[in-house]
């Protein structure tokens, strides 16, 4: 396995965070600084980054945008770790690329447990349909490639992990729960706008096909796709949270 590369200024949290992670059986390399930290990952290509937000000279977040533009490492999920818990900071982190969001103070066992969902998720993501045709829409599964009328989509390694749970159980409702669970890991309360976040960067970058990943409200749910929403509404009216996903791909 890759080691996971902690980026972090602070000594002593390093320091805890690398002792927690090897003893939970994850080789570690780190970095103090966000040019050290990118250097690192340019070079070692780790299995997974925890980047703290606020560091000296180049912050976290540049980091994660150079990561993400990066062909060699845009794929590698990043975690951040960082003192600043106001909801704004965590949407901006997740709309550079961030797999995930983890405020100081911070339990060692809930970071090793994330770190180990993320990882999770990607072997997950290897045992999928190695492609996915959905008219317009191409997914290449392995070769982490999105296109749409042959033109290539960039996505986020999120993103992309969200579309094709998405795709790969299209036409069934996705729950805020369920989508956590799958594609993130885990769910805890407070990160149903991540979803909210995510959902609606990929109806962004799919352009006109943005259109087939529907929203469900309860009381007012929109229709515009016609019979077959209304036909699963027929049959369990209570399936659907104030908050559901459906993705209405025409094969």
């Amino acid at each position: 396995m890759n080691p996971v590369l902690i980026v972090e200024d602070e000594k002593d949290i390093l320091d805890l965070v690398e002792y927690h992670l090897r003893q939970a059986g994850f080789p570690v390399i780190s970095a103090l600084d966000g040019s050290s930290g990118l250097e690192e990952a340019r070079k070692k290509h780790p299995t997974l980054i925890i980047l703290d937000l606020m560091l000296p000279g180049m912050d976290g977040k540049d980091v994660c945008r150079s990561l993400k533009s990066n062909p060699l490492t845009r794929l590698i999920p990043v975690l951040m770790l960082t003192a600043r818990a106001e909801e704004v900071d965590r949407i901006i982190g997740f709309e550079l690329g961030a797999d995930d969001y983890v405020t100081k103070p911070f339990s060692p066992r809930e970071l090793v447990l994330r770190v180990s969902a993320i990882l999770r998720r990607r072997e997950t993501d290897r045992e999928r349909e190695k492609f996915i045709q959905i008219g317009d829409l191409q997914i290449d599964v392995e070769g982490h490639r999105v296109s749409v009328n042959k033109m290539p989509v960039q996505l986020t390694s999120t993103e992309f992990k969200l579309l094709v749970e998405l795709a790969s159980k299209r036409g069934r409702v996705q729950t805020r729960t369920s989508l956590l669970d799958r594609v993130w890991g885990y769910t805890y309360e407070g990160y149903d706008r991540t979803v909210d976040t995510h959902i609606r960067h990929l109806r962004e970058k799919l352009g006109d096909l943005g259109e087939y990943i529907e929203t469900l409200r309860g009381g007012g749910i929109p229709i515009s796709s016609g019979k077959r929403i209304k036909s699963v509404l027929s049959l369990n009216p209570r399936l659907f949270d104030t908050n559901t996903f459906l993705i209405l791909f025409n094969s």
